[in-house]
């Protein structure tokens, strides 16, 4: 079953019906999600909906239990992942209203729990990060924005920093030294997470905005705006990946 994980201004998808919201008990604690299914062209199709940051945004990045949300995703069958998240841009040739196709994170965030194998019961693994962002599952979201004619930036690197502030300047420009495509705040653990359990894992990124530096300002209010102007375009892509999965 495919599960859809979304972030800033992407608190519902008019096209999952029949939801319902399931609260999942986890070893982590307590999950939230809502459970429905999309209709296309071969009849019905499963999908698990969860809003990182919950339907009124009330969680902030670095509080988000992301360890019981893929526990949950993981439990209640879903073997594949589609994560959109709300991001801003390290380099001048990425502007905002560009979709990213994420291929690699540099992870800059700090006292999060990050992985299920803390030893004693739940053991000890060293999981691989070669290929964090399952290189089929990519090769299919690339297929679904090709067939609805959404063109995607591919091969960016998403650096996710703890948040909830935005970052600054020098730390922007040390970014894109090391290699950054994009700027965003939940993107890791989730994806290690996923790996760990063994979920394949792909992310969207919406540029909303210029990150600091290369915009005299940024706003949270900036970021939502975006996101929801570009809402149809992500819908178009989630759209065909359900058709074809």
């Amino acid at each position: 079953m495919l599960a859809l994980i979304a972030g800033t201004g992407f608190y519902d998808w008019e096209e999952l019906k029949n939801q319902q919201e399931k609260h999942i008990s986890t070893p982590y604690g307590e999950a939230s999600v809502f459970q429905g299914e999309v209709m296309t062209p071969q009849g019905a199709k499963p999908l698990v909906f969860l809003p990182r940051h919950a339907r009124n945004h009330s969680i902030p990045p670095h509080l988000i239990n992301y360890r019981a949300n893929i526990w949950a995703l993981q439990s209640l069958g879903v073997d594949k992942i589609i994560a959109v998240n709300a991001v801003g841009s390290l380099l001048r040739d990425v502007p905002p209203g560009s979709i990213v196709l994420v291929d690699d994170f540099l992870d800059f965030t700090y006292g999060r729990e990050h992985t299920f194998f803390t030893g004693g019961e739940a053991g000890v693994q060293h999981t691989d990060m070669t290929h964090c962002y399952d290189e089929e599952w990519q090769q299919q979201i690339k297929a679904a924005a090709e067939r609805a004619a959404i063109p995607l930036v591919e091969k960016g690197v998403y650096v996710c920093v703890q948040g909830p502030r935005f970052e600054s300047r020098a730390e922007i420009q040390a970014f894109a030294r090391l290699g950054g495509t994009i700027s965003g705040m939940t993107g890791v653990p989730e994806v290690t997470l996923a790996n760990e359990l063994g979920l394949k894992y792909g992310s969207l990124a919406m540029v909303t905005n210029f990150a600091c530096g290369l915009a005299d300002k940024v706003t949270h209010a900036e970021v939502t705006e975006l996101m929801n102007a570009n809402a149809k375009s992500l819908a178009q892509i989630l759209l065909q990946l359900v058709y074809a999965y």
